[in-house]
C-alpha cells in the first residue's frame, strides 16, 4: 500500500475545475500552469485528455488538508516521487556529514578532557 505522501490526489485547495491538473502539479512539483497547459493543447490535439480529465477527477481521492507540514515537506516529497533513489542517496549522505561532525565534536572534547577520555576508553 502507498504512503499517503506518494499518491496521486485531486488538489481540491489550489483547483480551476476539479483539481487533477493542480494534483498532478504537486505530485510531480511541475508549475500547474504547465500542466494546464499540457492539458489544453492534449485537448485539442487527441480529444481524449478530456473524457481521461473527468475520468481521474471522479476517480483520483481528494488531498487531505493537512498532507504536508510546510514547503519544504512538500518539496522533499515531490523529489522522493521524481526519484527516490536520488533521494535516498542525498539522505545518506547527509547523515554521514551528521556522522563525520559528530565524530569530530567528541574528538575535540575527549582530546582536551582526559578524564572524560579514560571513561569512553573504560566502556569501549
Amino acid at each position: 500500500m502507498n504512503s499517503p505522501r506518494t499518491t496521486l490526489y485531486r488538489d481540491k485547495q489550489n483547483a480551476k475545475l476539479m483539481g487533477v491538473c493542480s494534483g498532478i502539479a504537486d505530485y510531480t512539483g511541475i508549475d500547474v500552469l504547465w500542466v494546464r497547459l499540457a492539458l489544453i493543447i492534449l485537448i485539442f490535439a487527441t480529444g481524449f485528455a478530456l473524457p481521461a480529465y473527468f475520468v481521474a477527477g471522479l476517480l483520483l481521492s481528494k488531498k487531505p488538508a493537512h498532507l504536508y507540514v510546510d514547503h519544504d515537506e512538500t518539496r522533499y516529497w515531490q523529489r522522493v516521487r521524481q526519484n527516490p533513489k536520488r533521494t535516498a542517496r542525498e539522505i545518506r549522505a547527509r547523515m554521514k556529514d551528521v556522522d563525520r561532525r559528530l565524530a569530530d565534536v567528541e574528538t575535540f572534547y575527549v582530546s582536551s578532557n582526559p578524564r572524560l577520555t579514560a571513561e569512553i576508553e573504560r566502556l569501549r
